[in-house]
């Protein structure tokens, strides 16, 4: 069967912002399998995409070392396209027909969505397709079992951490912002990394709703099966955003420093505030709250 490669981004929500390109590459070549290169962080986004072919990845920490060893297996295989959004050397070094890198492609401003769909531009066909993720029956069965003892169906998602302190909206505020949202959802999940279990667990423990704390206690793709259960997600810029707007999920994400108008969540059910003077101790409860009562009066069912 013919090939083609696709070369993702490391972070989460990074390689996430990939996925409309890689579906342009599919629906563009849909009788080719597709080898994916992912950072051991992102890989098992791609676990279970229908056209993949081989997923490689590539070990930053092993250095040139291991970035030459990827080579060497990569040119084992001659690809049709090779598509490569993570650097602008790695598929001049390989056997492909055709290239697609930023070197040989439109600059283009804007989201980060539409700058990786410029470089497979070539072999699009129609507009900027959707994020998503794979997920299998079993992700969605264990996801089922970890929120089974919460009450409803309106359950709030929430992502208190992120991977540096100025990204974090306060504790307090989460707290405060519960207390406000009490009436408007039935429990409370939350979510992130092992390093987001202390605020997770902080959160939950003072949470005027029931609420379990998952933070650190699922996979990847767990958690995208989690989310996709939620009725609501609010967040820091981090990977969980993107995951509930990759998988559906009405999405907030809160802004303080960083570049909203380029790495938001991609979707239609994906919102974002940003902080004034990108301060995110000055975004306050009261202006999250009154959002996701405004997005659930015209989205979600009576209580």
């Amino acid at each position: 069967m013919p090939r083609n490669l696709f070369i993702t981004l490391s972070n989460i929500g990074d390689a996430i912002l990939t996925i409309p390109a890689l579906q342009v590459l599919h629906d563009a070549l849909p009788n080719h399998r597709i080898d994916i290169v992912a950072d051991p962080r992102s890989a098992g986004l791609f676990q279970h995409c229908p056209w993949l072919g081989e997923l490689f990845v590539l070990h930053k920490r092993r250095g040139w070392a291991g970035r030459l060893a990827l080579v060497r297996r990569l040119r084992r295989r001659r690809y049709d396209v090779a598509v490569d959004l993570r650097t602008e050397v790695l598929a001049w070094l390989l056997r492909a027909g055709r290239r697609c890198t930023r070197l040989n492609s439109p600059r283009v401003g804007g989201h980060a969505v539409l700058r990786h769909l410029a470089v497979v531009q070539p072999l699009s066909r129609g507009s900027p397709p959707a994020t998503r993720v794979w997920l299998s029956d079993d992700e969605r069965a264990q996801a089922a079992r970890m929120l089974a003892r919460l009450p409803g169906t309106r359950w709030l998602a929430c992502a208190p951490g992120a991977n540096w302190p100025g990204k974090i909206w306060p504790l307090t505020h989460f707290q405060e912002l519960l207390a406000r949202l009490c009436d408007q959802f039935d429990a409370v999940i939350a979510c992130g990394g092992p390093k987001d279990f202390a605020l997770a667990a902080a959160l939950t423990r003072s949470s005027p709703l029931p609420a379990v704390n998952l933070a650190g206690e699922t996979s990847l793709l767990q958690a995208a099966a989690v989310l996709e259960r939620a009725a609501y997600f609010i967040g820091n810029d981090s990977g969980p955003g993107h995951l509930a707007a990759a998988v559906g999920t009405p999405t907030l994400t809160l802004f303080g420093p960083g570049q909203p108008e380029r790495y938001h969540p991609w979707g239609d059910r994906a919102q974002w505030l940003c902080a004034p003077a990108r301060d995110l101790k000055l975004l306050t409860p009261e202006a999250v709250a009154a959002q996701v009562i405004s997005w659930r009066r015209k989205s979600m069912p009576a209580p």
